[in-house]
């Protein structure tokens, strides 16, 4: 038995299988619903059920408490339809723009900028047309079927010959995909991967100015849309804050001054919260997101796209919305929710 999703405002309906998801029956009719993880583990997706029953599957309580689902809240990434349901969502123009394709990659290069992060540039397969946007992710099919997702860190018009697409992964100690990334993986293997996936990406018909919010890894989706903002010639204002522990972490530094110094209203602020004495570190220092808020107290006129840690999220999205007065539609988020987060 098949359910009916109505969306609302926008009134987009799509069919929903049994025992299916609403997020992912939305993806696979191309709504654009937004989410990040679809594990549960983000809050991404979270949006208002107006009528109709779910029910959910596993999640993280505090992405959706007990109160918030007594008010009437769901999870759409692990909400499953019981009766026909109206749903209220923010619709994300271009969230379901593109095809989600399964495509084998080969990998071209693999290089370690830092102890424990590995950049990885992997080909794709001539015959198949992969299109994104900056600023989503592929998720990688491991042999037992388990799933592992990472943004793509360059924009899709620098590809180049033979088109590639840019991760930044880092090294997740006893972690079944990351281990075998810095131990054993070696140029020409080949990796098995579906996307795109993911609503976080540049809101291009806005003119406000822009907060690009990105800890650790992080980083990656970042400087996708940096340098799809690049591309188009964009003129708002926008500042990068990157914060790591120490400096070797920033592990493209140099790359962020470059693109701070090709785009006149591009500003790039590392933050340290662990500088070790060696660094010399003369820079600021202490958690990124409290960086953002005393150099901009006030940003209810602008956008913030936030990449990284969900402690960094979660506290960029709790404090600039309660104490600088940004708008919380106007709070774009990616966490990075590792395979330990989600079982936490």
């Amino acid at each position: 038995m098949n359910f009916q999703v109505t969306v609302q405002p926008s009134g987009r309906v799509f069919s929903v299988e049994r025992d299916e998801t609403m997020l992912s029956a939305a993806i696979r009719a191309g709504v654009g619903l937004p989410y990040g993880c679809k594990d549960g583990a983000c809050g991404s997706c979270k949006s208002r059920l107006l009528e109709g029953r779910v029910i959910h599957g596993a999640h993280q309580p505090k992405t959706l408490t007990p109160e918030e689902e007594a008010a009437g809240m769901v999870l759409t990434c692990c909400a499953t339809p019981q009766t026909d349901c109206t749903l209220e969502a923010r619709a994300v123009p271009g969230a379901g723009q593109f095809p989600v394709l399964k495509l084998p990659s080969r990998v071209m290069s693999l290089s370690k900028p830092s102890g424990d992060v590995a950049v990885i540039r992997l080909q794709l397969p001539a015959t198949q047309n992969f299109q994104f946007h900056a600023g989503q992710y592929v998720e990688f099919i491991l042999r037992d079927g388990a799933r592992r997702s990472y943004s793509m860190a360059n924009a899709p018009h620098n590809l180049g010959t033979p088109a590639a697409v840019e991760l930044h992964i880092r090294h997740m100690p006893g972690g079944k995909f990351t281990d075998h990334v810095f131990s054993e993986m070696k140029e020409k293997d080949i990796l098995r991967m579906e996307g795109p996936f993911g609503s976080f990406f540049l809101r291009e018909d806005s003119d406000k100015p822009i907060v690009l919010l990105a800890s650790g890894t992080g980083f990656a989706p970042i400087k996708a849309i940096i340098e799809r903002m690049q591309h188009l010639g964009s003129t708002r204002p926008a500042v990068l804050y990157w914060g790591c522990r120490s400096k070797a972490d920033l592990y493209l530094h140099d790359w962020a001054m470059q693109a701070a110094a090709q785009m006149p209203n591009l500003t790039y602020v590392p933050v340290l919260s662990e500088p070790k004495a060696e660094d010399g570190w003369t820079g600021r220092c202490g958690f990124v997101h409290q960086a953002v808020l005393a150099d901009l107290p006030d940003l209810s006129g602008h956008q913030v796209y936030a990449c990284g840690a969900p402690i960094m999220v979660d506290s960029a999205r709790a404090d600039f919305t309660a104490k600088a007065g940004l708008p919380a539609e106007e709070f774009y988020a990616d966490s990075f929710t590792s395979e330990a987060d989600k079982q936490a």
